[in-house]
């Protein structure tokens, strides 16, 4: 077994050696046969068999086997990497007025390793890849702040430009918390056993001082603020090509369970903005299914909204205005340092010149062409050992415990994938549904409701990224905990476990691993 992923290992690096020598002749990748399916977690075209700190990073084998795709790959890549600035006429220019992070790589470490759990919102620290969300926790549906901050909180500007939120008035408290076992197993098993946090959970609290807003009348003792952890980038492109009508047939089946409490209708991406498939959209992307396509979703959206880069992409979704607010624009145009980079101008007239949607556009179609590119084409890492014993066994036990009832093993994408064609037809194993389902956890935040996470590749996270924390606010700190925080309509799943001896829970842990 070894020998043979020395094997595949040597040609993939041949494969990319090629690439990069500027080779016109595209090159098939090999399928080695001694692999079962379930091992291309991507299915044959989207997999790679590399298990190292840069298993997040690999281009998918049909990229590598087309000279075009591969560099356009690596040019997205470069624009993913590289941080953006506010100087005008330079590469990657088009930073602000107020931004949340200056590139991809700031938030998505190795594209899918994500940032670790932190005690400081430091938007400029490597480790946080949290952003930030004030709500209204009085209307049931949580809804966003978005009179006066945009729908992911900017806590940074370029100058004279002032940040809606000064991140000095973040607060995050990582608090302790005992469940109705006493954090215990009916084994007695202490959580987390031999671990320095043995015995423990712990839930994040997020709190914003009102000094700390840019506007006077906001007032946030009646509002307040929560933290979600980005998410991974690798085998998106594969998810977008899951069909609607499939994604759509898992939530209808859904529902003759009792416990089922997701609607669809509340899934839709609103805008449908989609150059391949026009119309709305079941929302797979996201915590809370808000997005559902790469062109109008975590791809070309997070360009705008992370780091505030014009597009400007007749019929596409680049956004040709300010990822800012009417009351931001307003308030900017009262600035008087604000007033010195527009000479001869009125407030009014300021205010207007911001919420503009006619901004000059910062990004070219070819560049953004290239980003999406890399974006569908970064590969899943194919599964490791499940032949072995120990994870057979703890397959069979994450089969028992109904665990994939959220975590549905397998897709097999649409056969008309026009973004990328070779992505048609691809048996995948990403372990997800794409629907939302309520956990019940304390304090989570916004994300009462919450999109199941594809497990594909997470056993890798320790290796890429050097931790293992889990969940949208990153509060478990490993599967272990990840599983223990599952209540609500996983509840009966996680006391399957917490039943379980100390081998089946090991067990089911290398599964998770495993794949």
């Amino acid at each position: 077994m070894k020998q043979g992923i020395r094997i595949i290992l040597l040609f993939y690096c041949a494969a990319w050696l090629t690439a990069c020598a500027g080779s016109e002749e595209p090159v098939t990748p090999a399928i080695p046969q001694e692999y079962g399916e379930e091992y291309y977690a991507g299915g044959v075209n989207g997999t790679v068999f590399v298990a190292s700190s840069f298993a997040y990073k690999q281009p998918m084998p049909v990229i590598d086997a087309d000279a075009t795709l591969y560099r356009q790959f690596m040019r997205g890549e470069r624009i993913a990497d590289k941080s953006f600035v506010a100087s005008e006429g330079m590469g990657y220019s088009g930073l602000g007025p107020t931004y949340i992070r200056k590139s991809c790589i700031a938030c998505h470490p190795s594209y899918g390793g994500r940032g670790q759990r932190v005690d400081k919102y430091d938007s400029n620290d490597s480790r946080n890849s949290y952003l930030l969300m004030i709500y209204n926790p009085n209307d049931p549906t949580l809804p966003l702040a978005t009179n006066y901050f945009t729908g992911m909180t900017q806590t940074r500007a370029v100058p004279p430009f002032k940040a809606p939120v000064n991140e000095d008035g973040i607060t995050i408290e990582w608090l302790p918390y005992v469940d109705e076992h006493g954090n215990r197993y009916d084994d007695g098993t202490p959580y987390s056993a031999g671990t320095s946090y043995e015995g423990t959970l712990i839930y994040p609290r997020v709190s914003v001082a009102q000094g700390a807003i840019l506007f006077p009348d906001f007032d946030m003792s009646q509002h307040k603020a929560s933290i979600e952890a980005t998410i991974g980038i690798y085998g998106t492109g594969l998810l977008d090509a899951i069909s609607d009508d499939d994604l759509r047939a898992e939530y209808q089946q859904q529902q003759t369970r009792d416990y089922c409490a997701g609607v669809i209708g509340a899934n839709i991406d609103e805008t449908g903005r989609n150059p391949y498939y026009p119309g709305l959209h079941p929302g797979r992307f996201t915590y809370l299914c808000t997005r559902a396509t790469l062109d109008n979703g975590p791809g070309a959206n997070a360009i705008w909204n992370i780091t505030n880069v014009v597009t400007d992409l007749p019929d596409r979704t680049g956004r040709s205005e300010l990822y800012i607010t009417r009351e931001y624009a307003r308030r900017m145009s009262l600035d008087p340092d604000v007033q010195t980079i527009y000479p001869g101008l009125q407030p009014q007239e300021i205010e207007d010149s911001l919420m503009s949607k006619k901004q000059r556009p910062e990004m070219t179609t070819d560049d953004y062409e290239a980003f999406m590119v890399w974006h569908r084409g970064l590969a899943v890492p194919a599964a490791r050992n499940l032949d072995n014993p120990t994870v057979q066994r703890g397959k069979n036990l994450f089969y028992d415990a109904g665990c994939t009832a959220c975590h549905r093993p397998s897709w097999t994408t649409r056969s008309d994938y026009k973004p990328l064609p070779a992505l048609s037809n691809q048996k995948i194993y990403p372990y997800t549904d794409l629907l939302r389902h309520n956990l019940d956890m304390v304090e989570p935040g916004r994300v009462q409701m919450c999109r199941t996470t594809p497990l594909w590749g997470r056993g890798l996270t320790k290796i890429v990224s050097g931790h293992t924390d889990k969940l949208h606010d990153l509060r478990a700190r490993n599967y272990e905990e990840a599983i223990l925080w599952h209540g609500g309509e996983a509840q009966q799943s996680k006391e399957k476990f917490r039943r379980m001896s100390k081998e089946d829970r090991e067990a089911l842990i290398k599964f998770l691993e495993a794949i």
